[in-house]
């Protein structure tokens, strides 16, 4: 099996439960982001990056192919392996997605914390989910 071809399960992403752990307190709330996705700095930083230029080559209306791989893994100084390792943990996450051989920003990171936490708010707290 080919490293680009490994399975992507999902993410592990570090949850605090302090207010002041959270990610919008921080002056770069990108990167604390990447930080709970990524263990190492230097991953998170590239992390970041890989997001950024997805993101700005959608603005710009030419996504990101799956198929530059080579250019990417240069622009984000990693070899392969690390290159789908990290990419992987975002698919894994949902961050992004693939979709007909490009790279798009995904809302599913999003909607599957939205669901957690309309979950605990209601059934573990008995809460009424309008008052999340």
């Amino acid at each position: 099996m080919k490293v680009k071809d490994a399975k992507r399960t999902s993410t592990s992403i570090i949850v605090r439960g302090t207010s002041s752990g959270r990610i919008t307190q921080s002056m770069d709330p990108f990167y604390e982001l990447m930080r709970r996705i990524f263990r190492e700095e230097r991953t998170a930083m590239k992390g970041k990056k890989f997001i950024m230029m997805i993101a700005e080559r959608e603005k710009e209306g030419k996504p990101l192919k799956t198929s530059d791989w080579e250019e990417i893994m240069k622009e984000l100084e990693m070899d392969r392996s690390s290159f789908y390792s990290m990419r992987n943990k975002l698919l894994g996450g949902g961050l992004i997605s693939i979709r007909g051989g490009e790279y798009h920003l995904s809302g599913m990171f999003s909607k599957d914390l939205v669901d957690m936490a309309r979950w605990w708010w209601s059934a573990v707290l008995k809460n009424d989910p309008e008052s999340l």
